[in-house]
């Protein structure tokens, strides 16, 4: 049986989705905090159990009779060591046999403040005594797509990555990923670094925008604390601008860039496209 926790995210839906391609429904477990967003898993045969990375007990009960526990980061910055420790230890009490992590892409020398989370929690999975696989997950095409309505309004797509190269992939694409990784014989200890086959600067992103859109888009470079400000006056909140702000400028400096081809090899075909990813994006 194996938990996927976090499951009624973006990542965790899909992992589901692709699970249910290669096993009986009923030996996945949806972990949830509110089984309600999941009824649609749970008609399917989805066994689906309450689940909070601040309940401990409630992570003890979802993962009773589990073989394999996928662990995605929670989205609360600054508290995930705390909650990420409470899963290990569930999975410890519980008798698990295997854990996985959706770590961050190269995180033992990432230079985004981003991974630092992730490197205490790997520390804690290796420290634990339990058998794990990291999958460390690069950036998501999907967090770019998101200023494509911005940059064809302004004409203009502004961040602070420089000429940093991005290998980002589709979160499909690490889902799949993960659904392989989670149903196929892995040893102890593997350690994936995740990223798309092609990769780009924001200067090639802008273009290909402005390509699908029949217009010019130019990339606006920005000190890391400018951009920030952009981001906040633009509705984020203030820390997670100051994040977004700081993974570029980690962008600039290669944290963002792979060419190992790890991802590729465990899906047996090619990442998805990202240019492919903008027309889609620029098409509505």
């Amino acid at each position: 049986m194996i938990v996927v926790t976090g499951a009624s995210g973006q990542l965790g839906r899909l992992v589901v989705e692709f699970l249910l391609q290669r096993l009986p429904a009923g030996q996945i477990v949806a972990a949830v905090r509110n089984p309600k967003k999941v009824a649609d898993l749970a008609a399917r045969g989805v066994q689906v159990r309450q689940a909070d990375y601040t309940d401990p007990a409630s992570l003890r009960r979802a993962f009773a009779g589990a073989d394999k526990v996928l662990l995605i980061s929670g989205n609360e910055i600054g508290q995930r060591v705390p909650q990420h420790a409470a899963v290990i230890e569930a999975a410890q009490a519980a008798g698990v046999t295997r854990l996985l992590y959706t770590s961050l892409l190269h995180a033992d020398v990432s230079p985004l403040a981003l991974a630092d989370e992730h490197r205490q929690t790997e520390r804690l999975i290796r420290d634990s005594g339990l058998e794990y696989v990291l999958l460390r997950n690069g950036w998501y095409t999907e967090n770019y797509l998101a200023s494509v309505p911005a940059a064809l309004s302004h004409q203009v797509l502004l961040g602070s990555a420089g000429e940093g190269r991005i290998a980002s992939a589709a979160r499909a694409d690490y889902a799949e990923a993960a659904a392989i990784v989670l149903t196929q014989p892995q040893a102890s200890g593997t350690v994936y670094e995740l990223a798309g086959d092609e990769t780009y600067t924001l200067a090639e992103f802008a273009a290909a925008i402005g390509e699908a859109a029949g217009t010019q888009v130019r990339y606006q470079d920005l000190p890391q604390a400018e951009f920030a400000a952009v981001l906040e006056q633009a509705g984020l909140p203030a820390g997670f601008a100051q994040l977004l702000s700081d993974s570029d400028v980690g962008a600039s400096q290669g944290g963002l860039f792979d060419d190992a081809g790890d991802l590729r090899r465990l899906l047996g075909h090619a990442t998805t496209s990202w240019r492919e990813m903008v027309r889609s994006a620029v098409a509505g």
